[in-house]
């Protein structure tokens, strides 16, 4: 019990020492901005902090630093991305450049990628025909 209140305790200090990018794409994410989907800041998910998430969607949004691309945060990038997935979370992560640079795309892809999360692939849609084969 005391992990998950340290995780939220982190979590709350995150919130409050954002980053500049992290601000910025939260003015835009924020009060369902976008493609009418709400958003959380530094949502806890154990042992986690992700630093968008939309409950909705299971979309998480990662801004990645300079720390992402070196050895070390590629392959502790590469574990947690894996076990969000296993948990049915998208991972999508945008450069802190991409965001200062080209804040537009960078709202179009998160735009696309939630259509596509709200609309099932044909493998996930049941077979409503119902008839004798």
């Amino acid at each position: 019990m005391q992990n998950r209140l340290t995780l939220a305790q982190f979590a709350r200090q995150l919130r409050s020492s954002q980053t500049d990018c992290e601000q910025l794409l939260w003015q835009k994410l924020r009060s369902r901005q976008v493609a009418n989907l709400k958003f959380r800041r530094q949502f806890p998910c154990p042992p986690y902090v992700l630093d968008f998430y939309c409950v909705e969607l299971k979309l998480a949004i990662e801004l990645d630093g300079g720390q992402h691309y070196e050895i070390a945060g590629l392959i502790h990038d590469q574990r947690r991305t894996l076990f969000l997935e296993r948990q049915g979370i998208e991972v999508v992560r945008f450069s802190n450049l991409e965001v200062m640079q080209q804040m537009d795309d960078v709202l179009e892809q998160i735009t696309r990628i939630a259509a596509n999360r709200r609309t099932p692939s044909p493998s996930k849609r049941s077979d409503i025909s119902g008839g004798p084969g």
